[in-house]
């Protein structure tokens, strides 16, 4: 982008989309309206109300970095800083997954499931601490611990939780191996559960998200059989437990479910219909 003359908002939007459309697979006038948005530190309506105002010259160039940052691959979310997740503005960065909204549906099917008024819930995993943040602002009284095993990742959770005033307990653990010895009525997680060697890590937006916390082994569900043969240990007699995995992994997590002694399990679909979460709970003591 040429920094001279300086462009309008109108302009700067066009020119952002118009560049943008070297990525396939994107939204290029809703990418280049976030990065303009974020540049000018005003909201989206902003732009639309004022298309004739001219950028300055420090905007600009900000715009033009973060077009530049945006057509190398790196993702907007890690542009901007922050993710919108269940109507909260969150703040991500390379140490954080990107939260996405199929993960949604794991929320809801919580809070569909889950039918008590204060719950004991763990997230294991908890990146951003989107799930946790999600859950608790509709379920108030619900008392929930977010991990993570790294502290890095969990430092971003605590200044989400922080910033929306959530009381959220964020506890330092790879898995279940600092968890205390309680029950839970809920245990949910969003683990790494792609295949180490698919080829797509390597490719577009996910080469910029930690590792760790997509891949997980030959056959991507290496933390998914963690999680499950421990979680009985700590789920009360009606809890459930609740992971998100691949669209091509609902058999293969069922049958993980099946084989650690869970009951009442299912495989729901996301919206595109493909399998997106497994649930189960343990069986009942005669």
């Amino acid at each position: 982008m040429d920094s001279s003359p300086l462009l309008t908002v109108r302009q700067a939007q066009q020119l952002g989309k118009q560049k943008l459309s070297e990525i396939s697979g994107i939204d290029h006038a809703l990418e280049s309206t976030v990065l303009l948005a974020n540049a000018l530190q005003k909201d989206r309506s902003w732009l639309f109300a004022w298309p004739e105002k001219v950028l300055s010259s420090q905007q600009q160039k900000l715009y033009e970095s973060y077009l530049q940052r945006r057509l190398s691959g790196e993702p907007v979310s890690y542009i901007t800083g922050y993710r919108e997740f269940w109507g909260l503005q969150l703040k991500v960065s390379p140490d954080t997954l990107i939260p996405r909204p199929e993960t949604e549906i794991l929320v809801e099917t919580a809070l569909s499931r889950v039918n008590k008024q204060v719950a004991n819930v763990l997230e294991l995993g908890t990146g951003s601490g989107a799930i946790s943040a999600a859950l608790l602002t509709e379920r108030s009284a619900w008392k929930i611990l977010a991990t993570d095993a790294n502290s890095h990742t969990l430092a971003i959770a605590r200044e989400n939780f922080d910033k929306h005033h959530l009381k959220i307990e964020a506890l330092l653990s790879d898995w279940f191996a600092n968890i205390p010895n309680e029950q839970f009525d809920l245990i949910i997680s969003n683990p790494p559960y792609i295949e180490s060697a698919d080829p797509h890590l390597y490719q577009g937006d996910l080469r910029f998200e930690p590792l760790s916390a997509l891949a997980s082994g030959k056959d991507g569900l290496d933390a998914i059989r963690i999680i499950v043969h421990q979680a009985g240990d700590y789920l009360n007699e009606t809890g459930w437990l609740m992971l998100e995995h691949g669209y091509n992994q609902g058999d293969a997590v069922s049958s993980l479910f099946e084989k650690s002694g869970l009951t009442n399990i299912e495989t729901l679909n996301d919206l595109s219909e493909n399998n997106r979460i497994t649930i189960g709970q343990p069986c009942k003591k005669p």
